[in-house]
């Protein structure tokens, strides 16, 4: 049940708004031999040209293309696509499968799709969730960004953001939109799909684990390299200005949750159980690397869309020598400064009006903004 790098099977989930340029990627990335055994789904609605070839609905929706190594589905509950893909690898009637890659339809918020796979029991166990990768269209993108909410939430949530068409937009109004979208999702990287670099290589392996050095790069999966090594801890104060009128980016923050030293993981289970319950709704992507004090030696790494969580995962050590506890949270219309507060209040970092940990386990509603 193991992908060529002997973990779970990672699944890349692809978004973009209509007309960012999806299918005209993935056409160019299949041509690529590092996708070779990669299953590619694709959940769009209408037909879809995969390399000169109109896909329909297959009768048993997975269909071999020419080279035999790619199976595509359009239009199938993911699921049970997902849950027929695992099961075929086990019964032997795929022989490998190194990586799924969801394309979602144009107009979908990621969120259910991540949610679809971390929430099924047996999927969970088969596939690991690799990365969001959104593209962003360099003529349009802007106006898409101020006029839907949906296409600020695909760039929040991303961990590779791909410009298209950034050859037809002027140098100007792309150099903008790449600041904009920085702005929105500081973790991401941006990558130019005109790039010759952006390939394969590029736009997988977006997990904490590299199949090639068998190791873990935490660093890199929590976004920091691609943050410029600037921390930015969240002091609830909007420094960017945002006085446009249609724009939605202003609802979005990224919180980098910082301690240095332990933590017991009642005190993580609590902050996330209290975050989920009280604002779930309102968070959209969470990772983080945990020192707990029960087992300061092996990091505790999570993982969550909205509600939902990946199972908790240990690694086997401190890959970049540095411990501590480090949470990277993505949220929309999050009450102000309340996620750098509560998490305080569970460090027991003392600040001016705030309960401590022992006040909050006594009386959780005692942190205002819930």
């Amino acid at each position: 049940m193991t992908g060529r790098s002997g973990f779970p099977i990672p699944v890349s989930v692809l978004t973009g708004f209509l007309g960012a340029g999806k299918t005209t990627m993935l056409n160019r990335l299949l041509k690529d031999p590092a996708l070779a055994d990669t299953a590619v789904i694709i959940n769009e609605f209408g037909e879809v040209a995969i390399d000169h070839l109109l896909v329909e609905q297959a009768s048993d929706g997975i269909i071999q293309l020419s080279d035999g190594c790619l199976c595509c589905t359009v239009r199938g509950e993911l699921v049970d696509t997902l849950a027929d893909l695992v099961d075929r690898l086990q019964t032997g009637r795929i022989a490998r499968l190194a990586r799924v890659v969801v394309e979602t339809t144009g107009l979908a918020d990621p969120a259910p799709v991540l949610q679809s796979i971390m929430a099924h029991p047996a999927l969970v166990q088969a596939l690991r969730l690799d990365g969001v990768i959104t593209l962003v269209d360099g003529v349009n993108g802007a106006a898409t960004l101020d006029n839907h909410v949906e296409a600020v939430k695909q760039a929040a949530v991303a961990d590779r953001i791909v410009l298209t068409k950034t050859d037809l937009a002027e140098a100007s109004d792309a150099e903008a939109l790449r600041a904009r979208l920085h702005q929105i999702n500081p973790s991401a990287v941006l990558l130019d799909v005109n790039d010759p670099a952006t390939g394969a290589a590029s736009l997988f392996d977006c997990g904490l684990y590299n199949p090639e050095t068998k190791s873990a790069d935490v660093r890199r999966w929590l976004g920091e390299e691609a943050a410029h090594d600037h921390h930015h801890h969240d002091d609830g104060h909007d420094h960017a200005p945002h006085h446009h009128d249609h724009r939605h980016d202003g609802r979005v923050r990224s919180h980098s949750l910082v301690h240095d030293g332990p933590v017991p993981f009642s005190a993580i289970e609590m902050f996330l159980d209290l975050l989920r319950s009280t604002h779930g709704e309102k968070l959209l992507r969470m990772k983080g690397v945990i020192e707990l004090q029960e087992d300061p030696s092996r990091p505790l790494v999570i993982h969550g869309v909205q509600k939902i969580l990946h199972p908790a995962a240990r690694l086997p050590s401190w890959p970049d020598g540095r411990r501590g506890t480090r949470l990277v949270l993505i949220t929309l219309d999050m009450p102000e400064d309340y996620v750098q507060r509560l998490f305080s209040a569970f460090t027991n970092k003392p600040s001016i009006d705030t309960p401590d940990r022992a006040a909050l386990e006594a009386n959780p509603l005692a942190i205002a903004g819930l």
